[in-house]
């Protein structure tokens, strides 16, 4: 294991496509839901302990070994929106290109056949974690870091909020991010005894609702 390709896959640069999208702050911005650093934060940590949790289990079941296939269809069945459907295997794709590139691998090859619309991107995020040697609870940490850096640094361009600010943001959600990590880590444990049924099932219906608006407005400066 390199604990430092962690900080590969982790990093803003990475080439997974991840500055596109805002993670549905821009609808939240233009609704009056963040308008602040304070707002951005408890946008951020709802985020974190919905969809972030979600795709913990999801990434850490992939680096754990279980089936691509069948953990792709159950992020399909806990994304009940056509728009974040979408915008999960987009993402995906691209993350499957960044990480053939750079973490060779049979399984990821397989996957990218198997699925070549793309597979959600946190198994697809989960599945390169385990090319790349690193144990389900980083590929974890990576995923649910990803759900909330996202809007804090859309929120910068969105609302010109002090860089220093968004990053504070970040800093006071780490004891958040633990636990999302390590929550997503044990379920995907259960896996193997319980099958997919154990990983987390957490929903966000606003963040549902106004991802499928934003999808359809005519101008936006995000993908998503």
């Amino acid at each position: 294991m390199s604990r430092a390709a962690l900080l590969v896959l982790a990093d803003g640069r990475f080439p997974a496509g991840g500055h596109a999208h805002s993670g549905g702050a821009e609808p939240a911005v233009a609704a009056g839901r963040i308008k602040d650093a304070a707002t951005l934060e408890a946008f951020c940590r709802g985020r974190l302990h919905t969809a972030g949790l979600v795709a913990a289990g999801l990434a850490a079941a992939a680096a754990d070994g279980h089936d691509p296939l069948l953990l792709d269809d159950a992020a399909d069945a806990r994304t009940p929106v056509p728009a974040l459907r979408q915008v999960a295997r987009r993402l995906g794709r691209q993350m499957m290109r960044a990480a053939r590139a750079t973490w060779p691998s049979a399984a990821l090859d397989a996957l990218a056949t198997a699925r070549p619309r793309g597979a959600h991107q946190p198994v697809v995020l989960g599945l390169a974690a385990r090319s790349a040697g690193l144990p389900p609870l980083d590929a974890a940490y990576a995923v649910a870091y990803e759900n909330i850096s996202g809007p804090a640094t859309a929120a910068v361009r969105l609302l010109s909020l002090d860089p220093f600010d968004a990053t504070a943001v970040l800093a006071r959600l780490t004891a958040d991010l633990d636990r999302v990590a390590e929550r997503g880590a044990e379920a995907a444990l259960r896996v193997a005894s319980e099958g997919v049924d154990a990983l987390p099932a957490a929903s966000a219906p606003l963040l549902d609702i106004t991802a499928q608006q934003h999808a359809a407005w005519p101008v936006r400066l995000f993908a998503s």
